[in-house]
């Protein structure tokens, strides 16, 4: 990275981690090895970005869609989830000074895994480098009915005015609400689209799309993804300078 990049590194980058089942098939591998595989990826690219000092990267590890899934599958994230949640790897973030979170509708997960959540939140509550978010059963659809479904109960329970409904109270009931709106969404696969993913947050987000296989994501890649951001002018509506 140049020193004229450096001042366009991203505040906040999303990532949306897909291609593990067809990197497992294409090397004749169980769709669970490729999901192995990306969690050590992960691992890696959220090292990365505490490396550069990005204040914030969330990863998009289980949608709401998932579920839908075969039976044998989920019962195979499910377990890698909890052995990573249990792994040496979370004190290790929590020694890199990392704060571990996470979003979505965590009740439909087992009550153990629910557990090993709040803990590794407690763990890292307190750290003040990078903040690396997990979202796992999250929509994007999801997050934004359950913010109206919120506002609602205020109406309802504490009186509060319909006119005082505006975008930054609406924010404010959303998953990520503590955290600046991501500047870089990168998605591998060689999809192009955001499949459900932080619909509310992603109004003026920048979006980096690779062939790449999640499990192949490199810090090279990483650092490609970050150069492309940093080319490029954000107007936010307005005009070029």
């Amino acid at each position: 990275m140049t020193s004229g990049q450096a001042k366009y590194l991203p505040e906040h980058i999303a990532i949306i981690m897909d291609g593990n089942n067809r990197w497992a098939k294409g090397r004749g591998l169980p769709v669970k090895s490729g999901h192995r595989h990306g969690a050590e990826t992960a691992r890696e690219i959220a090292f990365s970005c505490v490396r550069r000092k990005i204040p914030c990267l969330t990863l998009f590890a289980f949608s709401s869609e998932n579920w839908m899934r075969p039976a044998q599958e989920i019962q195979g994230l499910m377990a890698l989830f909890l052995s990573v949640l249990q792994r040496d790897e979370v004190n290790q973030f929590h020694k890199a000074n990392v704060r571990l979170s996470f979003i979505g509708n965590r009740e439909s997960f087992s009550a153990h895994i629910q557990g090993s959540m709040a803990e590794v939140e407690e763990l890292t509550r307190n750290n003040t480098g990078t903040r690396v978010t997990v979202a796992a059963d999250y929509g994007g659809r999801w997050d934004i009915a359950n913010a109206m479904r919120l506002i609602a109960e205020q109406v309802r329970d504490s009186g509060l005015d319909t006119e005082a409904i505006d975008i930054d109270l609406v924010h404010s009931f959303t998953q990520l609400s503590d955290l600046p709106e991501p500047d870089l969404c990168i998605r591998t696969g060689g999809e192009r689209r955001i499949s459900n993913f932080l619909l509310w947050q992603f109004a003026y987000t920048e979006f980096h799309f690779t062939e790449c296989l999640w499990p192949d994501f490199s810090e090279t890649e990483l650092q490609r993804a970050i150069d492309d951001f940093a080319s490029r002018q954000r107007r936010f509506g307005g005009h070029g300078a």
